[in-house]
């Protein structure tokens, strides 16, 4: 009997969930959609597009079953400043078409492989960091305060504020109708969660984020007019067409004339490469969400996201990578295929053609409830402390990689814990190239022994250098190489100089290979030489 979904199985195979979790991310997916594209001085309506076609497009050529697509908080700042120097929007629908060439030939040459590379710590980090994000971005936002737009996830803001003080400054501009439809919002969510759905099947079908933005459309419409009620810039900022023709004005098209600009290929080049790196940190993330364990291919994933910025250059929409926050919003939710992906695409295109007047009046603090408690299951205390109990190596990394999250942005952060990981696994190196262990031979010389590790390299050259030296006059050193494949020149070289320089020292020194005993280590010396230069093993 199948006891759960499997990467085999057919997308049609876990609607129940799909289903449901497609209707919470597109919840998710409207206002950060948004408010990226605000963020990044683009127009709204391409903020959109990005999303539909990151749900459609992206999500259908993936390999990645719980992964959700879209504009990311992480390219913000490159939208921005490359709206300002290439001065025209147009142009920079250029660089992203170009950008996504630029990822589909990453994806041909199999550059996928990078994600591989960063440290579990880090990964983990990640998802904590941005966990913590999202919870410091969102409480303003619950409470009424819409200064900052949603998706701005920067620490430094464009008007010098940062996280912290944005949220100090709230305290001066609560609104009381956002915050107690907030405050049901939340309570709807938790209720929904934690009895209802282990009640009644009923309350598993219907997710509880549609029950609350529900709640929040009710509060919005019979408040209106009262000192409870909501103001329109509290609410999602949906563009509205006048007709089909206003619609299809919103889109608009790259202007291929400036393929040459030097600037033009500058800004491609950077949205490849950061789009890239983003995506394949969080399909690292999301396969460690996925409750099934399933390994996402990561260049078909490149191939896939540089196909989605084609699409989305082409028709006027801003880049798009996988991120973190729709995808593990997906999951909670009950996600388990890429269905749930490409639905939310499209119902984020049906409602920007149908109903954009009804999500228009959807409060933005009942959205900010939802985003609390994604950030809450990324970030749950349950991670820190867990963390703590695997040991300082991965403690470390992990700590580093939160914090630097937090106080920087995603990238940065991410560099700075695998900065510190590579440090960890550099000291662990130089620890472990030996076991030292020494005795005291009845009335005669006393007897230090060294076992070297399998593969000893320059790494450990200080470290074997500091043992050495402190061995006394009149020893014998006996040292190990049964084990060892690999002794690095430079290693040698001190080996070589130890045994030179302590003959006068009356110091004895053996090494002891399988099976025999060489009292002349020069000779064996010479031979680990040769291994060296020519990786011989």
């Amino acid at each position: 009997m199948k006891s759960h979904t499997t990467a085999h199985d057919g997308i049609f195979t876990n609607l129940k969930g799909d289903l449901p979790a497609s209707i919470v991310v597109f919840f998710v997916a409207l206002p950060l959609c948004l408010g990226i594209a605000l963020a990044s001085g683009a127009p709204l309506f391409s903020g959109l597009i990005a999303g539909i076609v990151g749900g459609i497009v992206v999500g259908a050529i993936s390999g990645s079953n719980v992964g959700v697509s879209g504009p990311a908080a992480g390219l913000t700042a490159i939208v921005l400043s490359a709206l300002t120097d290439l001065g025209s929007f147009e142009l920079f629908l250029t660089c992203v078409v170009l950008g996504g060439v630029i990822q589909i030939v990453l994806g041909v040459l199999r550059a996928g492989v990078i994600g591989y590379f960063f440290p579990s710590a880090v990964i983990k980090g990640m998802l904590t960091g941005i966990g913590l994000i999202i919870i410091l971005k969102q409480i303003p936002h619950f409470f009424g305060y819409d200064k900052v737009p949603e998706g701005n996830d920067a620490f430094i803001q464009n008007d010098g504020q940062n996280t912290f003080s944005e949220i100090f400054n709230m305290i001066d501009y609560i609104a009381i109708g956002p915050t107690i439809i907030a405050f049901i919002a939340l309570a709807i969510l938790i209720l929904w969660e934690a009895v209802l759905s282990k009640k009644s099947k009923v309350f598993t079908i219907v997710p509880g984020p549609v029950v609350a933005v529900a709640a929040g459309i009710v509060w919005q419409i019979t408040m209106q007019g009262t000192e409870w009620g909501i103001r329109p810039e509290h609410l999602v900022p949906l563009p509205v067409p006048e007709n089909f023709d206003s619609f299809l004005g919103q889109f608009s098209f790259p202007d291929f004339s400036a393929v040459t600009n030097g600037a033009v290929w500058v800004t491609a080049f950077t949205i490849a490469l950061v789009a890239s790196l983003e995506t394949l940190l969080c399909v690292e993330a999301t396969d460690k969400l996925d409750p099934y364990r399933r390994v996402t291919p990561t260049n078909r994933e490149l191939i896939a996201q540089g196909a989605g910025n084609v699409v989305s250059g082409l028709i006027g929409g801003l880049p798009v990578t996988q991120v973190i926050v729709r995808s593990s919003a997906n999951i909670q939710s009950g996600g388990r295929t890429k269905l749930s992906a490409i639905v939310h695409g499209i119902l984020l295109l049906v409602s920007v053609i149908m109903i954009p007047t009804v999500l228009n009046r959807i409060p933005l603090s009942v959205l900010a409830a939802v985003l609390l408690l994604v950030g809450y299951k990324l970030a749950k205390p349950a991670t820190f402390a867990g963390m703590y109990k695997v040991g300082w190596r991965q403690f470390v990394p992990y700590i580093v990689t939160v914090v630097a999250i937090v106080l920087t942005d995603l990238l940065i952060g991410i560099s700075l814990g695998l900065g510190v990981g590579i440090l960890v696994i550099l000291y662990t190196s130089y620890q472990n190239s030996h076991f030292l262990h020494k005795e005291d031979m009845d009335g005669e010389r006393p007897k230090v022994k060294i076992t070297l590790a399998e593969e000893v390299t320059f790494f450990n050259k200080a470290a074997i250098r500091k043992q050495l030296d402190e061995i006394a006059e009149g020893s014998s050193l006996f040292l190990d190489v049964r084990q060892t494949r690999f002794l690095d020149y430079d290693v040698v070289e001190v080996l070589n100089d130890f045994v030179t320089s302590f003959k006068d020292r009356n110091v004895e020194v053996v090494v002891i290979m399988e099976n025999e005993r060489v009292s002349n280590p020069q000779d064996y010396f010479e031979v680990f030489d040769m291994r060296s230069v020519t990786g011989a093993r």
